[in-house]
């Protein structure tokens, strides 16, 4: 069986264990269970602290698991990123109280508090900053008004809890995270359950961003609206018993939907309607 690692709590949790179902995979009923097994898709599922994904997976027990880019990256374990999910997005960024930090140059013989020791590092040895890195768990908004540090690290959203502590955002971004399927280095990039797996998730990602438009137009107005539309490879175009009309099908991004179906009325189509991809290959 494919052995997979899911967080088991966190923001990664839910939608995780959402995208796994709407691909098709059996997911545990209750949060306290620890591994469950779909017989039907010979998977077998472990649900794990989010941080230590990366670190079972490096060890080769399990053979992938979803986690986040960030908390992958902090591990330095033996793994790599094979899939991103499109959750789960969150900025990094060092902040500071004002105008003390004017771009990376300005952490030279700072110290820095994080709880992403591992990326925080890397960042700093990368750009050859010399700089210390304490490690703090959970909130590091205080470390600079309890005088740990002159510097702290982490995702920053709306900025709110920084300005609330007064500080700001100090620099360009330290890295972009979201939700990602994870394998050991080295590993079989061929392996077929793998690839089976991944199909399914990349199935139900462009189910996400796309939806099914049909609608009708007059023959005249095919090139047009075609153009409107052009679908992945090209639209689907049948007559319809009324001479010079023709239905027209194709996938558009659920994104462009309104404005599309605006555009499409302009040139005389009508009968347009969307309805949701609930899975796919391509």
């Amino acid at each position: 069986m494919l052995r997979i690692a899911v967080p088991n709590k966190g923001s990664l949790s839910g939608p995780a264990a959402e995208m796994l179902h709407e691909a098709g995979y059996q997911q545990r009923r209750e949060s306290k269970e620890l591994r469950i097994v779909d017989p039907v898709n010979e998977v077998e599922f472990f649900y794990l602290r989010p941080r230590d994904i990366a670190i079972y997976v490096a060890s080769g027990q399990l053979d992938i698991g979803l986690t986040g880019r960030d908390l992958l990256i902090d591990s330095g374990a033996e793994a790599e990123e094979i899939l991103a999910l499109g959750f789960a997005r969150s900025t990094f960024h060092y902040a500071a109280k004002p105008g003390t930090i004017g771009g990376l140059a300005d952490l030279a013989g700072k110290t820095v508090a994080t709880s992403y020791e591992g990326i925080v590092a890397a960042h700093l040895a990368e750009h050859d900053i010399d700089a210390s890195v304490v490690h703090l768990d959970g909130a590091v908004e205080t470390a600079i008004q309890l005088g740990v540090a002159q510097v702290i690290a982490d995702v920053v959203e709306t900025g709110t809890s920084l300005r609330n502590a007064g500080l700001e955002v100090a620099g360009e971004p330290i890295m972009k995270s979201e939700a990602v399927v994870i394998r050991r280095t080295g590993a079989d990039a061929d392996d077929l359950k793998v690839q089976q797996f991944l199909r399914r998730l990349q199935g139900v990602l462009v189910a996400r961003t796309y939806v099914m438009m049909d609608y009708d137009c007059r023959v005249e107005q095919l090139e047009k609206a075609v153009a409107l539309t052009p679908g992945l490879e090209s639209p689907t175009v049948s007559p319809l018993h009324n001479e010079g009309w023709v239905a027209v099908r194709a996938m558009v991004p659920a994104k462009e939907a309104q404005r599309i179906m605006d555009d499409l009325y302009d040139i005389g189509a009508r009968a347009i309607l969307t309805t949701a991809i609930h899975a796919c290959r391509l």
